[in-house]
């Protein structure tokens, strides 16, 4: 018997990398996972609701859609976001705020229309995707760190508000990992990053959201850390 058997699960950023991963291992495990991006290509098994989380109006339509279909989902991971590297004296207000709105005000929004339904429906798990650059500081990383700290943040004040409610609340913050957000920053050929051979996979990561998620109800993975070796 598969370990989420006909329950529902919802995947931001699932049309790539970390999402993708975490939503292949879902569906595998029995979940039915609904994808949410703002582009996602067909594929078999998925309930697609193509959403931009950094438009509130979207955000809570969204939540409606999912009320009217396929339900409030028990699992949700929160897992779309951006990324940059650069340094502070090149990184613009604008660019920062970037990093704010798709790593911690869609976050916000998302958790704002979705946990007090998860509560009302009897609970479930509730995983935001962070970052190592939630706790530890690296050069050329200010907004983007900004956001994943911000994050933490968000994530440990919700942890306790809801402590008791039913509604679990999970960071998994992993290392370096091995996605197309690298491209355009050849961390092989850049002094102190770990090559990408070297990195953590999306399905790593997919693993240590699969296991939070298939905990029984009275055990809480409040945080994750994981990176390379």
């Amino acid at each position: 018997m598969r370990p989420l058997g006909g329950r529902v699960a919802l995947v931001t950023g699932a049309s790539r990398g970390i999402g993708a991963a975490v939503a292949e291992a879902l569906l595998a495990a029995g979940a039915r996972v609904v994808r949410v991006s703002r582009t996602l290509t067909p594929a078999e098994g998925y309930v697609d609701l193509p959403s931009d989380l950094t438009d509130p109006r979207q955000v809570d339509d969204l939540a409606s859609r999912l009320a009217e279909g396929a339900g409030v989902p028990e699992i949700v991971v929160s897992n779309a976001g951006g990324f940059l590297l650069r340094p502070l004296a090149e990184t613009t207000v604008a660019d920062f705020d970037v990093q704010i709105a798709i790593n911690l005000r869609a976050p916000f929004a998302l958790a704002r229309a979705l946990i007090p339904r998860m509560r009302a429906a009897g609970g479930g798990s509730y995983i935001t995707i962070g970052s190592v650059a939630d706790h530890v500081g690296f050069p050329d990383n200010a907004a983007y760190a900004a956001s994943k700290y911000g994050l933490r943040g968000l994530h440990e004040t919700l942890a306790a508000e809801y402590r008791g409610s039913g509604v679990r609340l999970t960071l998994v913050s992993p290392g370096p990992t091995d996605t197309a957000i690298w491209g355009p920053f050849d961390p092989d050929h850049r002094e102190g990053f770990p090559s990408r051979a070297q990195m953590l996979r999306p399905s790593d990561v997919a693993d240590a959201v699969l296991f939070a998620a298939t905990r029984p109800p009275h055990v809480l993975i409040d945080w994750l850390r994981l990176g390379p070796a």
